[in-house]
């Protein structure tokens, strides 16, 4: 009697099969890249210029210690605190004459910043800071420029500063970007970022 041939596998269907999982997993598989802090450097100057002098009232000392302690003008300071002091110091108007401030709302403290113009925040840390404490620190002095910066914005324009950028840097915004630009520069011209972050010690 004779044997009966087992019946054959089609593999052409299985090749099939295995190309079109591969497909799928190489469409669907994300990967994860890390993301730094968007910071930009300022463009190399040919022309060397001779720093502005800045008086000490002028320069708010932040100075994050290796323990995450936190020093503001050489007194222990509690991290809640940070965002409203830096506040304080950007707004307060304290010039006369050239340096008076007209759309400060400050007390106008003498031993304190003379103008936003000219109020410069000096973060400082210590080699062995942790990382995320120096970035909350860091992050506090921003969220201080923005809610200066959203009151102007809101003074002037009846919107937050940071839904004009926002607004400004969508792809789909449908509106003029060249004023809104004008807007925005108005108002960073108002309250500049000078945030110097020294070398640690």
């Amino acid at each position: 009697m004779a044997k009966r041939a087992a019946p054959e596998v089609n593999a052409g269907s299985m090749a099939d099969i295995a190309f079109l999982l591969l497909i799928f997993f190489l469409v669907t598989t994300t990967i994860e890249t890390d993301s730094g802090i968007t910071r930009k450097l300022p463009p190399i100057d040919d022309e060397q210029e001779e720093p502005p002098i800045l008086k000490q009232r002028n320069i708010f000392v932040v100075l994050v210690n290796s323990n995450g302690g936190l020093f503001v003008e050489d007194e222990i300071m509690e991290f809640k605190n940070l965002r409203q002091a830096t506040i304080d110091f950007l707004d307060n108007g304290g010039g006369l004459g050239d340096e008076a401030c007209d759309y400060c709302q400050g007390p106008g403290i003498t031993s304190s910043s003379d103008n936003p113009i000219k109020a410069v925040v000096s973060l400082q840390n210590d080699r062995k800071t942790q990382y995320g404490r120096y970035i909350a620190v860091q992050n506090e002095l921003v969220a201080a420029y923005n809610v200066l910066r959203d009151r102007e914005a809101n003074r002037l324009y009846n919107i937050d500063f940071t839904e004009m950028e926002d607004a400004y840097n969508d792809p789909e915004f449908q509106g003029d970007k060249d004023k809104l630009k004008e807007k925005i520069g108005v108002i960073k011209n108002l309250f500049p970022q000078k945030l110097s972050e020294a070398e640690p010690i």
